[in-house]
């Protein structure tokens, strides 16, 4: 089972990773981060990217079943799995890591639109999430 670097590590072998990071989305703060960043700071992107996810994680209308407009209570930590965001250059996954505690971890990886491949992209975050130690 990876840590932070080896996860990373494996995340940055996917085709068109330019850039990963795992992040806090309650803090803000980066807790490991390789390759580029976008704008050059990865701390800066930590704080931003937790943003989104935080809005993601904490808005109420994801946790609910769609056919019942009940809420969903079959799963635990944040109801959302994962973030994609399209630019016109690059796709930015942002996949939550569950654990056995209170967890507010997320991966983030930043690819290259061209040389990507966003299906497995997503497939390999998520083992790397499932399988993440921290």
């Amino acid at each position: 089972m990876p840590g932070i670097d080896e996860c990373l590590l494996e995340a940055m072998l996917l085709p068109g990773a330019l850039g990963a990071g795992v992040a806090d989305w309650t803090s803000g703060l980066a807790l490991g981060a390789i390759g580029q960043a976008p704008g050059g700071d990865h701390e800066a992107t930590a704080a931003e990217t937790a943003e989104l996810a935080r809005m993601a994680a904490e808005h109420p209308g994801f946790g609910v079943a769609p056919s019942l407009g009940t809420p969903d209570l079959s799963a635990t930590g944040p109801p959302v799995e994962d973030l994609i965001i399209t630019t016109r250059t690059a796709y930015h996954l942002l996949c939550f890591v569950e654990t056995a505690f209170d967890s507010s971890v997320f991966l983030h990886l930043w690819l290259d639109r061209g040389e990507g491949n966003l299906a497995l992209a997503r497939l390999r975050l998520r083992d790397l999430a499932e399988r993440l130690v921290l």
